[in-house]
């Protein structure tokens, strides 16, 4: 029998509602139209869970098969009611009261839910607290549904990986072409929100891990400053660059999830800039870009190998100009060819000694409980862990040393200290409020032999700096969604949320997927 199936009779003896009861476009509604309902007493939380539970059966499960979901929360319903029972009694906390939303499943939850990294030396693995960032999202009040799928450990395990696939989760699937695929590593999070499973979620992000899927998948992914939003309790790559972030169909909805986790951490060694509570949904204005003085970054990974890419980013550019910002074309943002590499070898230094921290911390099976123990477990089953591609960055980073090694301190002064500085100069020099850039390409088909194959980017000048960026749809090249981004200085996301909704208001260029099986197939 398929699990849609199961859950639909299994929601009948609860008697719960079944999709079919419920509007379909409750989908796609945003979290204000949802609280509207919920406050009329014409929705429930409960019911909104139910709704989303049997349209993850029936579409990600079954149907399309998406594999955007590793795992729901067996407490969700009782989690739901006593929202449903508090907004009654003393109305609702907040935007996200009773709203139900996903994990990427490398985030920490004190709960019934594993925390895996999609990785099966994990599996099994219940954390023994929530990310601060978890805790506050349920004091806002929502529901966390369940975990999603992702590039096994954020896509730093080996090369030629394949993005959304994990030993545990399987391919998670784009859902406007089936066959293509859905970018990483915070995969299962993008196409959750795309598909309508979910209205948000929560991504995280080292290098392009909020901002792809986002862009590929045709919706909005802010990666914020790190130290925005605490890194406490996300499985690490690398405490420069990690952070986590909302992903959404909408501005709006990304700036109301982000309002709720950009709690100051004071334990959180990068947050001592954080700019305290702000309400980044507020103030929003289709009129924002007036005035503004944007940038436009043209030396981005894969520039001019994209035409199509490159005409719907002219266009944009134009409509900017037409909205009232200054528009300075081009602006050049000279990030050297070393600082990649260098990223890359402080990247594999702190995975080493972040990943051995948490997983000391973590109460994780004593067989996997540092780096080296998961690279023999994942020898001993590589039938099961790494049939496709193999766990080179895994062996590169155990043959680090400490952080104290002048190897890790060169390379950590040539990546994120030197870009942080390129960027700073290019802002001032040129009284800019954003810079812009495409943020990806069609997406590819995926391919477990080769791996992925990587169009264009532009994520990673915020990403090594440490520095906010923020994606949203720009339009679709043979209906496969391609994003523009807006990256900021430090802990200006305030700004570029309202730029960005000024911008979004403007294109409209959100679309609904299809679930097409790949691009020839009838939609």
């Amino acid at each position: 029998m398929k699990r849609a199936t199961v859950v639909s009779g299994l929601l009948i003896l609860l008697g719960l509602p079944c999709a079919a009861e419920t509007p379909a476009e409750l989908a796609y509604m945003d979290i204000s139209e949802l609280q509207d309902l919920m406050n009329e007493g014409t929705l429930t939380s409960v019911e909104l869970v139910s709704y989303s539970m049997q349209r993850i059966a029936e579409i990600d499960k079954a149907g399309p098969e998406l594999g955007a979901v590793i795992e729901l929360n067996p407490d969700a319903f009782v989690l739901a009611a006593e929202l449903d029972q508090e907004r009654k009694q003393s109305g609702p906390r907040g935007l996200l009261h009773g709203i139900p939303l996903l994990l990427k499943a490398n985030i920490d939850t004190a709960d019934n839910l594993e925390t895996t990294a999609g990785s099966l030396a994990l599996r099994g693995h219940r954390a023994p607290d929530d990310a601060f960032h978890v805790q506050a999202l349920r004091d806002a009040g929502a529901v966390i549904l369940g975990k999603t799928n992702l590039s096994e450990w954020a896509n730093f395990r080996g090369s030629k990986s394949s993005s959304g696939w994990s030993s545990i989760g399987g391919q998670t699937r784009n859902p406007y072409s089936l066959d293509r695929n859905p970018c990483g590593s915070s995969s299962g999070s993008g196409v959750a929100v795309a598909a309508g499973l979910v209205t948000v979620a929560i991504g995280t992000e080292t290098d392009g891990s909020v901002v792809c899927p986002a862009g590929a998948n045709g919706i909005v992914g802010i990666k914020p400053t790190v130290g925005l939003v605490s890194r406490d309790g996300i499985i690490p790559i690398a405490h420069t660059q990690d952070t986590a972030g909302p992903m959404a169909r909408s501005v709006r909805d990304a700036a109301i999830l982000l309002t709720a986790i950009a709690r100051k951490d004071a334990n959180d060694a990068a947050a001592t800039g954080h700019p305290g509570p702000t309400d980044y949904a507020a103030d929003l204005d289709a009129d924002s870009l007036e005035g503004r003085r944007i940038g436009v970054w043209r030396g981005y990974y894969g520039a001019g190998e994209s035409p199509d890419v490159a005409a719907i980013f002219d266009e944009v550019v134009a409509m900017i100009g037409q909205l009232g910002a200054t528009v300075v074309d081009p602006v050049e943002m000279d990030v050297p060819e070393e600082a990649y590499d260098a990223e890359y070898e402080v990247l594999l230094y702190e995975f080493k000694t972040d990943l051995n921290r948490y997983l000391a911390a973590s109460e994780v099976d004593p067989s996997a409980d540092t780096l080296a123990e998961l690279i023999e477990f994942n020898r001993a089953n590589a039938d099961t862990v790494m049939p496709w591609f193999g766990q080179q960055d895994f062996e590169k980073a155990e043959a680090k040393g400490p952080l104290s090694d002048p190897a890790y301190l060169e390379a950590l002064e040539n990546s994120h200290i030197q870009v942080a500085k390129i960027i700073d100069s290019l802002f001032e020099s040129h009284g800019l409020d954003a810079v812009i850039a495409p943020t990806n390409g069609p997406c590819w088909v995926t391919d477990w032999v080769n791996g992925d194959s990587f169009s264009l980017s532009s994520s990673s000048p915020a990403a090594i700096s440490g520095y906010p960026a923020i994606t949203i749809p720009m339009g679709e090249i043979h209906g496969l969604p391609v994003g523009i981004t807006l990256m900021g200085t430090p802990y200006s996301e305030k700004k570029l949320i309202e730029l960005a909704y000024a911008l979004e208001q403007k294109l409209q260029a959100r679309r609904n997927p299809g679930f097409r099986e790949s691009l020839a197939a009838a939609p």
